[in-house]
């Protein structure tokens, strides 16, 4: 299903996600249209969700650069990173395992904390430690060991070679074998007739 020239293609988007398709087919020994194809199955799939822009926002003097630790109430973690990515000037917000959403953000004003709670319910957060930073980087890629780990739906197998895939009302969902295919689109039929 996936393999190493799809890794391959990866890799070269990362390093530039403008590259023009014919430069990586070059690379990787392929034709332009096919490579589109190739990435056209990643987003498909779910691999690639998007093509963005990296600003230095440095550059911009926009904000004050600052790393925020929230210690929040537990299962609130997911609500409060896509409220906290709603907000402009956040970068990245990351959830711990451990009840901690962390935000790096450039703030439109050096109260932080009433800037986020502005647009944050205050009462699922327990703590805040706010950090200024000096500089911030990031490098985004993929490791030479990298391996793709689709997982099968249905019984949670890895998804080889021999996987298949299917759309199931708008979205493609990947098996190890099509007697899980069946098993999953049988059980889907059985509740989607089961609702009517």
């Amino acid at each position: 299903m996936l393999d190493e020239i799809d890794l391959r293609i990866l890799q070269l988007l990362t390093e530039d996600a403008r590259r023009p398709y014919s430069e990586v087919a070059d690379r990787v020994d392929l034709s332009p249209p096919a490579v589109s194809e190739r990435v056209r199955k990643l987003q498909e799939h779910g691999i690639i969700r998007r093509f963005t822009v990296d600003l230095d926002r440095s550059q911009l003097r926009e904000g004050t650069p600052v790393l925020v630790t929230l210690t929040v109430d537990p299962g609130v973690g997911d609500d409060l990173r896509d409220a906290l990515l709603g907000i402009e000037g956040v970068e990245h917000v990351y959830v711990t395992a451990d009840a901690r959403v962390v935000v790096h953000a450039h703030a439109p004003t050096e109260d932080v904390r009433s800037w986020l709670f502005a647009e944050i319910d205050a009462d699922a957060v327990r703590d805040v430690d706010v950090r200024l930073l000096v500089d911030a980087d990031w490098a985004v890629g993929i490791g030479g060991e990298a391996a793709f780990a689709l997982t099968c739906i249905e019984c949670g197998n890895d998804v080889g070679p021999g996987g298949v895939t299917r759309r199931i009302d708008g979205e493609l969902k990947p098996f190890c074998c099509s007697s899980c295919e069946t098993l999953y689109v049988d059980r889907y039929e059985e509740i989607a007739d089961g609702a009517d």
